[in-house]
């Protein structure tokens, strides 16, 4: 088990609301991830389910990181919610990608499904048939509604080699479980908080990703980790709960628990 190498960091990093929180005060946007790579050795990049940048964006971000720094990078929406554009899209994707592809630092995409993308074969077998977009680089998916969980999506997922990511959520009838699985030979955990309050509709000036964990609650997550590491080479886990800069303070303390050196 101790072979298995664990990876933390945070889904983004270029955040005003962690001016104070983690980073120093006046500290420039455009300096932002040259602090960050010194506390963390990998991020999710969430920005480009929005928007496909020009390479040049990703070029000058792979400068800024050491060459053995890391990126997990979400699909554009044309692929998981609007299907509008696909091929056009997902090739833009990949030659956004192109800095970091050369220098080995992209080590995956992430496809987040919404809630309203339920189980269905045509559904299954739209997500295997897409896996083909990607290339060489892997595939990970990540599912909201609670009806993917069953076995058949599991070992359709591990017959194709198309990555799986467990996520903590709040705790409402629909949404996903918490459980670690894995479908290759690396485990991705994401942790969007429990602010149930908020999940559906958030309150004004609210976000639902407010949300800050207790260690008991990311210590019941360490054992599922650990069953995890006996069965990966490497384990994935990135906080999403952002607001404020708790995605920071958690992914640390969960370090620190798990006694990870950066």
């Amino acid at each position: 088990m101790s072979e298995c190498e664990i990876i933390v960091g945070t889904s983004g990093y270029s955040f005003a609301d962690w001016v104070g929180p983690f980073y120093p005060p006046g500290l420039p946007k455009g300096k932002m991830l040259d602090y960050y790579k010194d506390h963390f050795r990998a991020v999710e990049i969430n920005s480009t389910y929005y928007r496909i940048p020009h390479p040049t964006v990703f070029f000058n971000i792979a400068k800024k990181v050491p060459d053995d720094f890391e990126f997990m990078v979400k699909t554009h929406q044309s692929f998981t919610h609007t299907r509008k554009d696909l091929k056009r899209n997902l090739a833009a994707l990949t030659e956004a990608m192109k800095p970091l592809i050369e220098k080995g630092m992209l080590k995956g995409y992430l496809a987040q499904f919404p809630y309203a993308f339920k189980f269905s074969q045509p559904n299954l077998q739209y997500l295997l048939d897409s896996k083909s977009f990607f290339g060489d680089i892997s595939l990970y998916v990540e599912f909201r509604h609670a009806s993917w969980d069953r076995l058949e999506v599991y070992s359709a997922l591990r017959e194709n080699s198309i990555g799986f990511c467990s996520v903590d959520e709040p705790c409402l009838e629909g949404l996903f479980p918490a459980k670690a699985e894995a479908t290759t030979n690396i485990g991705y955990v994401r942790f969007h908080g429990r602010n149930a309050m908020d999940w559906w509709q958030p309150r004004s000036g609210s976000d639902r990703y407010n949300y800050s964990y207790k260690k008991e609650e990311l210590a019941d997550w360490i054992k599922r980790i650990d069953r995890l590491r006996e069965k990966t080479e490497k384990v994935y886990l990135f906080f999403n709960n952002c607001h404020l800069g708790q995605a920071v303070h958690n992914a640390k303390m969960m370090m620190e628990m798990m006694q990870l050196e950066f």
